[in-house]
């Protein structure tokens, strides 16, 4: 095999010694400029999708909890269930409706317990609701519908029952450049830096008398 010859050792020497491409400090500065773009719409992306998934939960629950209210048990041992418990917090009695609908939210949302949760039922009264401030708080006494609404029905052949449900959550992600997309929603708000938003879904539903 022949040596290579001394005009090609020159020419690879001289390649050696070349200055890098412009290009290569252009993409530098292009992935710079665009990766805090990309991320920042990914967090804002991840964050939007877990107020959707709150949402839909909180909306189910109240709905979920009517018909517990309306339906009770339905077995020959007990035949009713209570809006909330008589003298005790929520997660003291599994007998309630109360009770129910917090195991509901458990799975779906992170610190459902906070949750306020108002059941107004015609067992309590007419007009008459319950409220629990949080899982492991005590229920209020039966009182008059909160907000001075007439929760009662029209007609007198039926019986209205409903169940509110009150939740502030934050976003998986905290700081006001991720949340971007969900500032705009009324509910929503930023201080300090934090978002939060909060929640008030309600499901009413007839009974007959």
């Amino acid at each position: 095999m022949n040596p290579p010859s001394a005009s090609l050792t020159v020419f690879k020497a001289s390649r050696s010694g070349q200055a890098p491409s412009p290009c290569s400090g252009q993409a530098l500065i292009e992935s710079a400029l665009l990766v805090p773009f990309l991320l920042t719409m990914i967090l804002n992306t991840v964050n939007f999708g877990y107020f959707f998934l709150v949402a839909l939960n909180l909306t189910s629950a109240p709905r979920s909890a009517v018909e517990y209210s309306i339906q009770g048990f339905q077995t020959p041992a007990t035949l009713t269930l209570a809006p909330g418990p008589s003298s005790a917090n929520p997660s003291a009695s599994n007998a309630s409706v109360a009770y129910l609908l917090y195991q509901d939210l458990a799975g779906a949302l992170g610190s459902s317990t906070s949750a306020t949760v108002t059941v107004c039922s015609n067992s309590l009264g007419s007009g008459k609701c319950v409220t629990c401030s949080g899982y492991n708080t005590a229920c209020g006494a039966p009182a008059a519908s909160p907000g001075g609404a007439n929760y009662t029905d029209p007609e007198a052949s039926f019986v209205l029952t409903r169940v509110d449900v009150t939740y502030t959550f934050k976003p998986l992600i905290p700081g006001t450049a991720f949340n971007l997309t969900l500032l705009p929603a009324s509910i929503c708000s930023a201080s300090g830096g934090s978002v939060s938003c909060t929640f008030h879904r309600y499901a009413s539903m007839r009974e007959m008398n």
